[in-house]
């Protein structure tokens, strides 16, 4: 089977051309200045991140005037805006705008819609050395206990030039509480310079194993096994993370081959690395 994909980058709506996972889905929303976007969100929760840009948001009769800010997802930590499912919506454009559309079913139709503005956004360090990355957590139970959601965990990933990220391996496909939890998951990549590459690298328990190369504007669809993801020197990758399951609480297992690489990043920090 096939995880991976190139996305179209057009004006309007940009939908996965394949989507192995049951109930993670992603759409990539381009809007001209003035252009509007209208939708209705169906049985389904979505997590607008603006990526690049400024919209106004209509979810129900409430309005959200002029979200957004950061020029690219390289800039800033972004301006969110959760969409309920059974919600009317549009989104118009107040400059030229790049929305990531992650959603999964919804069971809580009592979620009101709400913004996520950057001062909620937490960020920090994963890891160390050559395996250093940075993230910043948009919607997930850890950071944001406050913000209502019934499936979608979301946050960003920055991964610098040369480094490893999501690593060690590690998957996440039974719940098995308080060891793993079964989550879905979406990698969506930018690439910094844009004409660079990484390699996201994908296997599991029954001999699938893949090497996909990441490009500006690629996604990796997970609904089960190991993945991780490396930078190519002289580029920095960037990808929205999103996942949904039977509930929000993360727990992952490392691959045991590799996991006890883990064992070495506070002696690595103490280092100064």
């Amino acid at each position: 089977m096939k995880y991976h994909s190139n996305l179209t980058s057009d004006f309007g709506v940009n939908t996965l051309p394949i989507n192995p996972c049951k109930l993670l889905d992603f759409n990539l929303l381009k809007l001209e200045a003035g252009e509007k976007y209208r939708a209705s969100s169906g049985n389904r929760e979505f997590l607008a991140v603006i990526l690049g840009g400024k919209a106004t948001f209509t979810i129900n009769g409430t309005k959200f005037e002029k979200v957004g800010g950061r020029p690219n997802v390289f800039n800033g930590k972004p301006h969110s805006v959760y969409i309920p499912t059974g919600a009317d919506f549009s989104i118009q454009a107040e400059d030229a705008v790049e929305i990531a559309l992650p959603s999964a079913p919804s069971n809580d139709p009592d979620i009101k819609p709400y913004v996520i503005a950057p001062a909620q956004v937490a960020n920090g360090v994963w890891g160390a050395a050559n395996f250093k990355r940075y993230f910043h957590q948009i919607l997930t139970l850890a950071a944001q206990p406050e913000l209502p959601a019934s499936r979608l965990i979301v946050g960003e990933t920055f991964t610098p030039s040369g480094n490893w990220s999501t690593y060690p391996p590690h998957k996440h496909q039974v719940d098995d509480l308080p060891r793993e939890a079964y989550h879905e998951e979406m990698y969506y990549f930018r690439v910094n310079p844009g004409d660079g590459f990484g390699i996201c690298h994908y296997y599991n328990e029954e001999g699938e194993d893949e090497n996909f190369t990441i490009r500006d504007n690629s996604i990796h669809m997970l609904p089960r096994g190991y993945h991780t993801v490396v930078s190519a020197p002289g580029y920095t990758t960037y990808y929205l993370w999103f996942l949904a399951g039977n509930q929000r609480v993360q727990a992952t297992v490392d691959d045991p081959a590799v996991g006890w690489v883990n064992k070495s990043v506070a002696m690595l920090k103490e280092l100064g690395h």
